[in-house]
């Protein structure tokens, strides 16, 4: 079954003042209110260390809402109504007379309170302590966690345990805004919506699956997070294993939160744990040096920095899962900064046909492939052979072809929406099912865990590449020695 979808009467955001509530958590509340979508008299009340009256934080999300709505959807009396449900309070959570304050600001809360937590991994338990102390934890009270949950599988446990000494599981929404992408949905739908994919989704029918998250932007204003973090972390450990999981997983029985996550953990428990010997032959990190990006010319990591640093902005790793349906099949993941192009992407490769009819008439075949583009467009893409037109006397010339489905021109008609909105609607509502359970994460730490320790015990650093480039090129060894070419079109 879905979530309990029993409408809270209050919100409450933790960082509310920060760049993720500007670009991402104020807009799509907006949209969910634009569309009639949240409770009606639910009021939503911010939270930072930032000191602001009620009628400043609101003056303050009016300007965030004006520089990152769509211009089609800014609507003057719409956006007054939304900044009505605003209100302010703000806190220091080293300071546990500062929860009272809050507590009294949000006022009455047996109707239902969400909390959307987003803070620095060593102030999650000194909150979840100051939340139960004020009495914000009771029974009808969910709270969603924002990453990063920790940076090693034991201080994702120590997050884990201090949440859940006050919240049981079912009332604990972990985020990954992957899982509210649209087209990583119909990952699913594409999966086990069709009949045709099921008989060939296996190492009978698939060679090999690469999955790419690229981005052009360099630090920006992550610095000090991102390099005690790196690309590891900060992008395999969660968004890129959540994919994994999708394209690995058996059937789930239902679409709810039980079957969905008890299958996708189970991915990640079949997942191969590198021994230190084997990190070398399956991982390359690198970081990226000057170059030139989309025509302009920028820094590399250290000039942005300021500092030395051994962090890694670019990983490549090729992976396998030891189950039935994968044996055999590689998994090669990859993910940097200063990239060619901004692109996130799955490529899963068939195998060829067994035996080509063609080959004495000189027509060449190439394995079929399936692309899933994630961003920044978002389609499905199958290239399949076919034939070009013509009397074929000097043989027979066969070509690949790509079957699209664009999901912005096939729902045309659909607002593309945030991925927070949908989240941001299922935590109100009470709905799991996109969100990640504890196994889960720990089942991911482990595993990055142990590749970061064969980078420690072989004394790995970092390899240098330009700015606009697809990485260092032993990344491109990694496939080819395997017969393998990364998916770059």
């Amino acid at each position: 079954m879905p979530g309990t979808r029993q409408p809270l009467d209050k919100l409450l955001l933790f960082g509310a003042t920060g760049d993720l509530s500007q670009r991402m958590l104020l807009p799509s509340l907006y949209g969910l209110d634009e569309d009639g979508l949240l409770p009606p008299d639910m009021t939503i009340t911010g939270t930072a260390r930032t000191v602001f009256e009620d009628g400043a934080f609101r003056k303050f999300a009016k300007e965030a809402l004006e520089k990152y709505l769509p211009e089609d959807r800014k609507d003057k009396d719409k956006i007054a109504s939304f900044l009505k449900r605003l209100n302010y309070q703000a806190l220091d959570a080293t300071k546990a007379d500062h929860f009272k304050d809050l507590s009294d600001e949000l006022g009455d809360t047996s109707k239902g309170l969400a909390i959307f937590l987003s803070t620095a991994p060593s102030l999650f338990e000194p909150t979840i302590k100051g939340l139960a102390q004020a009495g914000l934890a009771h029974g009808n009270v969910r709270i969603g966690l924002e990453k990063p949950l920790g940076y090693d599988l034991a201080s994702s446990r120590e997050i884990n345990d201090a949440v859940a000494a006050v919240f049981p599981e079912d009332r604990i929404f972990r985020i990954d805004h992957y899982l509210g992408k649209e087209t990583v949905q119909n990952i699913l739908a594409l999966r086990f919506g069709n009949s045709f994919f099921e008989p060939v989704w296996n190492a009978q029918g698939i060679d090999n699956v690469q999955i790419t998250v690229s981005e052009t932007v360099g630090l920006e204003e992550r610095a000090g997070y991102y390099d005690g973090a790196g690309a590891l972390r900060d992008m395999v450990t969660n968004h890129i294993l959540q994919l994994v999981a999708l394209i690995a997983m058996e059937p789930p029985a239902r679409y709810d939160k039980d079957s969905i996550r008890d299958e996708k953990a189970k991915v990640f428990r079949s997942l191969h744990v590198m021994t230190p010997e084997e990190v070398p032959q399956n991982t390359v990190t690198g970081q990226y040096g000057p170059g030139a990006v989309g025509g302009e010319i920028v820094k590399g990591y250290l000039d942005e920095l300021g500092k030395p640093s051994t962090t890694e902005t670019f990983v490549a790793i090729k992976t396998r899962i030891d189950n039935w349906r994968w044996q055999g099949v590689p998994f090669y993941l990859r993910t940097g900064k200063r990239m060619a192009v901004r692109r996130s992407e799955i490529a899963i490769q068939f195998k060829p046909v067994p035996h080509s009819m063609f080959a004495g008439r000189g027509g060449l075949l190439q394995p079929n492939k399936l692309i899933i583009r994630l961003q920044p467009e978002e389609y499905i893409q199958m290239l399949v052979m076919a034939k070009e037109p013509g009397l074929d006397r000097e043989g027979i010339h066969l070509r690949e072809v790509p079957l699209n489905l664009s999901l912005d021109a096939e729902f045309a008609g659909a607002r593309r929406r945030i991925a927070y909105e949908r989240l941001l609607l299922d935590l109100i509502e009470g709905d799991q099912t996109l969100f990640v359970r504890r196994d889960e994460v720990e089942a991911q730490w482990a595993w990055t865990d142990a590749i970061r320790a064969g980078w420690t015990a072989n004394d790995m650093k970092p390899k240098s590449y330009a700015s606009g480039s697809w990485g260092p090129s032993t990344s491109i060894a990694l496939t080819e020695r395997d017969g393998v070419t990364w998916q770059d079109d």
